[in-house]
């Protein structure tokens, strides 16, 4: 069975997260969405809203797992028996930066990262955006699925 994980804060899930989940399902048997959590990062959501939104907006898929994790993705991979890493990429500086990740998890382990270019219509939609927008009350529906309407 092959198996990856999607991993991030996920805080909140986007459209396009959801966009990489749906293709990656296409090539793996099941996509565990993995949400690190970092003691020292402020998050918008709690642990218990982003899974309930995740879960909420996957309810009719059964390839998609989510799991929350700390510590180093290597270990977390080794702990759930899973080989691939699945991986976002919206613009060249995501390339760089996954890239760098991609080599270290590969000195570190086995692991092989897969990455998936982001679709055009999902490409300019960031987290971080979105939490800007809800944080000021703007509209951001149109960025989210709607497990995430707060």
């Amino acid at each position: 069975m092959k198996k990856a994980i999607f991993p991030g804060s996920f805080d909140p899930i986007t459209l396009g997260h959801v966009d990489v989940i749906n293709r990656g399902i296409t090539l793996f048997d099941e996509v565990i969405i993995a949400i690190g959590e970092n003691s020292s990062k402020d998050y918008m959501f709690s642990l218990r809203e982003r899974i309930n939104f995740i879960e909420s907006a996957f309810k009719d898929n059964p390839k998609v797992r989510v799991m929350s994790y700390s510590g180093l993705t290597i270990d977390f991979c080794k702990e759930v028996e899973v080989n691939f890493i699945l991986r976002g990429l919206r613009n060249p500086a995501d390339f760089e930066f996954e890239k760098a990740i991609a080599q270290t998890n590969r000195k570190l382990s086995t692991l092989e990262t897969v990455f998936l270019l982001t679709s055009a219509q999902t490409s300019f939609i960031s987290s971080s955006i979105v939490r800007e927008i809800i944080r000021y009350k703007g509209d951001y529906k149109k960025l989210v699925p709607n497990s995430v309407h707060v």
